[in-house]
């Protein structure tokens, strides 16, 4: 019907729209993907603050002025693509990693040091082991201040810290969850109920 779904009735196999349509299912999938995170940062909803995940977000990206300072949030292979594609805008981009070095969870130390190298060649600022502690502004993004109280200007914030399952369906349906969020599948992606799948980012194994 073009309706988002607000609700499933596992009991009665029925699946609620949210203009009132209502339709029985004798399988259902879920492929619900996901939503870009963005951290509970003091600031993080002024104007200026976006994420790095849809066309919409790379719009509004190229409509930066050239010249703009941005922080990108996550440096991870998605916070590096933004921080180049914003080098590329002749926007000044400077990424900021929780983590001792950049991509942490794909190379190590040695690896981290060497992509950084490359990534400053480039003419990207770069920091690691560093904690954002709130965005300044009125009502537009300011100033990022970092853990140890020191603070840089800024235009523009982008969040590249990854994603959260879109799983508050599943959720309120009382389907088994994983810590960390996601529908919990088996090798087959069926969940705990017998008639109802999962697939793509919502799943987790």
């Amino acid at each position: 019907s073009g309706q988002a779904v607000t609700r499933i009735d596992r009991a009665r196999r029925l699946v609620h729209a949210a203009d009132g349509t209502v339709a029985r299912y004798d399988r259902l999938l879920l492929a619900l993907g996901s939503t870009p995170y963005v951290p509970d940062i003091p600031g993080a909803h002024l104007d200026g603050v976006m994420t790095y995940r849809t066309i919409e977000d790379v719009r509004a990206m190229h409509a930066l002025p050239a010249g703009a300072r941005a922080v990108i949030i996550g440096g991870g292979l998605l916070g590096l693509e933004a921080a180049n594609a914003l080098r590329v805008l002749d926007c000044d981009s400077e990424v900021i990693e929780f983590a001792p070095r950049l991509m942490p969870l794909q190379i190590d130390d040695g690896g981290g040091e060497a992509l950084r190298r490359l990534i400053e060649a480039l003419g990207v600022t770069v920091r690691v082991g560093t904690a954002t502690k709130e965005i300044g502004g009125d009502e537009r993004v300011r100033t990022m201040v970092f853990a140890d109280d020191s603070h840089t200007d800024v235009d523009v914030v982008i969040f590249a810290t990854g994603v959260r399952p879109r799983d508050e369906l599943a959720r309120n349906a009382g389907l088994s969850m994983g810590e960390r969020g996601g529908v919990i599948v088996d090798d087959s992606c069926l969940t705990d109920d017998p008639a109802i799948h999962a697939i793509g980012e919502v799943a987790c194994i």
